[in-house]
């Protein structure tokens, strides 16, 4: 409790260093923030005994995803800009659905957001077995390249697929 406390002074004593301001009505909502912050806080400590997210990631995969993905990014982002720089703006726009392996829900979320911050490409939905997205200058080798992502994915997971 004492340590919740101090927690809060610290925390509003900052805010008030950091704003300068003095009137009765902030002060006022600078300690009710201060405190407000503390309660989350605690609270997230309280719920965090009770769930824990176990991860089990191969750190040289994880590696190599990140300079593979890298990458991706930088060819995506040329086409793209070409896309977008073209005088005829070559969309072909399509929504289609991407099987995954993943096993972990955080191994979903890490093909979940590659696909997303892969320009021009986004993750819309999530099936029990499959991602919906949208392609902005789909291409049928499209679903190559997401297997590809999928399966580097899966080995950064421990998973091997063929």
């Amino acid at each position: 409790m004492l340590r919740s406390i101090l927690t809060a002074i610290f925390l509003f004593l900052l805010w008030y260093l950091m704003s300068g301001i003095d009137k009765t009505l902030t002060l006022g909502l600078g300690v009710g923030s201060s405190i407000f912050a503390v309660w989350i806080v605690r609270r997230m400590e309280n719920a965090s005994e009770y769930d824990s997210l176990k991860v089990h990631l191969h750190p040289i995969e994880l590696f190599k995803y990140c300079i593979w993905f890298l990458l991706e990014i930088f060819k995506s982002n040329w086409t793209v800009t070409k896309v977008i720089l073209s005088p005829k703006m070559g969309i072909n726009q399509n929504m289609f659905k991407v099987p995954f392996s993943q096993k972990s829900d955080l191994g979903q979320t890490i093909f979940a957001n590659s696909i997303t911050l892969t320009p021009g490409t986004i993750s819309v939905e999530v099936e029990e077995d499959h991602f919906l997205v949208h392609a902005l200058t789909f291409l049928p080798t499209d679903h190559e390249a997401l297997a590809e992502m999928n399966n580097r994915i899966s080995k950064i997971e421990g998973n091997v697929t063929s």
